[in-house]
């Protein structure tokens, strides 16, 4: 279940800034959140330390990402006592050691400063990262957090099991959509998308000779959207619960 089908299905992305630092990385696990002081990655020790086993450390860098807050020590140490992954708003460093302990980590870039270890910070309190959209992200302690090849995904607690349930019919019908395109189908019709929009557009690829039929079909496959370019009833059902979850999870509390 990866972070895109995740994000359509009302996961909420972080900024697609964050990179694995190693390919192939991935995890799924709750959230154990940190805040260093800037240039400072004390509280990452802290959290290490102190994090449950089978957690993963959310980390915000208080705006000041130009240091290699995560390090080979703190990889090991953090892989040693059971975290599963660490997610960052600043830089990393010592990549190859970091991919050669394999613990998946997923920062903003790749510096050779070193951070201080004495400024303070706090963990296990709540924190904000920068999310993919107009609202900043916050991270609670048990929220769920995904992350692949493909970007990093939170799952707020409370919403996860109806997230998921709808990520799955999500990966269903796409795999329909992608045996019919491997039949030979067409995108267009498949996904009821209209070409005219598109200038140079020279006609028919094929399309089925009763339309009600190919509408019925698309709307099966794709219910985000109906063939004529609206909004499907159910993505602004699911449009409304994305936002009451901002509402809930954009601020402090």
């Amino acid at each position: 279940m990866g972070t895109v089908a995740l994000a359509r299905s009302g996961g909420r992305p972080f900024g697609t800034h964050l990179f694995s630092v190693w390919p192939g990385a991935a995890f799924a696990a709750t959230a154990f959140p940190v805040r260093c002081a800037p240039g400072d990655n004390l509280a990452l020790h802290v959290a290490v330390a102190q994090a449950p086993p089978g957690s993963a450390l959310i980390v915000d860098v208080a705006g000041e990402p130009e240091y290699g807050y995560v390090d080979e020590i703190l990889a090991v140490a953090a892989r040693t006592r059971g975290v599963v992954g660490i997610v960052l708003d600043g830089c990393v460093r010592d990549v190859a050691a970091i991919a050669h302990c394999e613990l998946p980590v997923f920062g903003a870039g790749v510096s050779v400063r070193e951070a201080g270890h004495d400024a303070g910070g706090s963990v296990g309190r709540q924190i904000t990262m920068e999310a993919t959209g107009p609202v900043p992200l916050s991270v609670r302690r048990g929220d769920w957090i995904v992350a692949d090849d493909d970007g990093v995904v939170c799952l707020p607690r409370g919403q996860v099991s109806a997230i998921i349930a709808d990520t799955m019919s999500s990966i269903s019908r796409e795999r329909e959509i992608i045996d019919a395109v491997s039949a030979g189908e067409s995108t267009l019709d498949l996904l009821g998308l209209d070409p005219s929009r598109v200038t140079g557009w020279e006609g028919d690829t094929g399309r089925p000779a009763d339309l009600a039929a190919h509408r019925s079909r698309s709307r099966a496959l794709n219910p985000r959207r109906d063939v004529r370019g609206g909004e499907h009833p159910a993505m602004r059902s699911r449009r409304g619960s994305c936002s009451a979850v901002t509402d809930v999870y954009g601020g402090d509390h």
